[in-house]
């Protein structure tokens, strides 16, 4: 009997602090937030990290109801914004606007050298949106497809080279797709930024790239770059007589610039719950969209947490194996 007692009040002692811990989670989900948040865009004013993180910072305190405040760290291409928020209080109260694809690939070329995990010292929250990439050449270049381009690769070896913003970029690992995909040679000519290495192609030092299409446009609107296609599986609204990569018979050219917002790692899953809802309505309304397309970045469909850090984890995994296979070195 005094062993059935004893049992029966670690049972109900057990049951009591349950009730106390989801009682807490509960008044800590229903309180937060009670004060203003941070999110830590890790690039300079002005890029398309930048812009993207002060529409949802505008709406995201429109929909929590406390204002959330931009607070760009550059440097180190992301890694000292990223670091910074990663080695915040895990409290909800300081969120990083990620560039997904772009610290997914300096987690392999920067390994060992970086101070944080894009998988292991966050908590992803939801991606939002993505920047379709286009291949484009100079008008002289005597392509008009994707298809033309690689056959006037494989018929001139020593003459095609692109231009690229720097070793870990979207747009560099996308050429290096269609390179090893169409197994033709091209001379990488890197740039210290996409302005730089855009005023080349246009002036003819060199003759593709590929680049975004918020970025790109205007110079083919202007026919002074030609377009080939889009870096999608499908077309665009934005660029909708441009062929997709399917179309050009390269499916693997499906790459963008992917955007999300996560948390430091060990921040109460119901704030990440309730940022993640939040986030949901936010890039499901017309509103946000319409203005998220008007910068060119098309915005996500929800997903739920899970699935955001198998994105990210998918994408490390995918990026790792071309850089290494292509021999990419981060100071190229």
């Amino acid at each position: 009997m005094p062993h059935t007692t004893s049992r029966r009040r670690r049972l109900i002692f057990k049951a009591g602090v349950s009730v106390v811990l989801c009682a807490s989670a509960a008044s800590a989900f229903a309180a937060y937030p009670d004060k203003p948040i941070k999110l830590i865009v890790p690039y300079p004013p002005g890029g398309a990290t930048d812009v993207i993180g002060r529409i949802i910072a505008l709406k995201l305190g429109d929909q929590l109801g406390q204002q959330v405040i931009v607070d760009n760290r550059g440097g180190a291409g992301g890694n000292v914004g990223a670091e910074a928020a990663a080695r915040s209080a895990p409290d909800g109260y300081t969120l990083l606007m990620g560039a997904l694809t772009s610290h997914a690939t300096m987690a392999t070329l920067e390994k060992g050298k970086i101070r944080y995990s894009i998988t292991k010292d966050f908590a992803p929250i939801m991606v939002v949106g993505s920047v379709p990439l286009v291949v484009v050449v100079n008008p002289r270049l005597p392509v008009k497809d994707l298809k033309e381009l690689v056959a006037y690769g494989k018929a001139n070896p020593e003459k095609l080279n692109y231009a690229s913003s720097g070793a870990g970029a979207p747009q560099r690992l996308a050429a290096e797709i269609i390179r090893s995909d169409a197994k033709i040679n091209m001379t990488h000519i890197a740039y210290k930024g996409s302005g730089p290495a855009m005023t080349d192609l246009v002036g003819g030092q060199v003759n593709m790239m590929v680049e975004t299409v918020p970025a790109a446009l205007p110079f083919i609107v202007s026919g002074k770059l030609r377009a080939l296609a889009v870096t999608m599986p499908q077309r665009i609204s934005m660029l909708p007589e441009v062929p997709s990569a399917v179309e050009a018979d390269m499916p693997a050219l499906d790459i963008a610039s992917t955007f999300g917002v996560l948390a430091p790692a060990g921040t109460p899953e119901s704030i990440v719950a309730r940022l993640n809802e939040a986030l949901a309505r936010l890039v499901g309304s017309s509103e946000v969209k319409e203005m998220l397309l008007k910068q060119g970045v098309y915005a996500a469909e929800p997903t739920t947490p899970a699935q955001t850090a198998k994105r990210i984890e998918l994408e490390v995994a995918r990026w790792e194996k071309l850089i290494t296979a292509a021999n990419i070195k981060a100071d190229e």
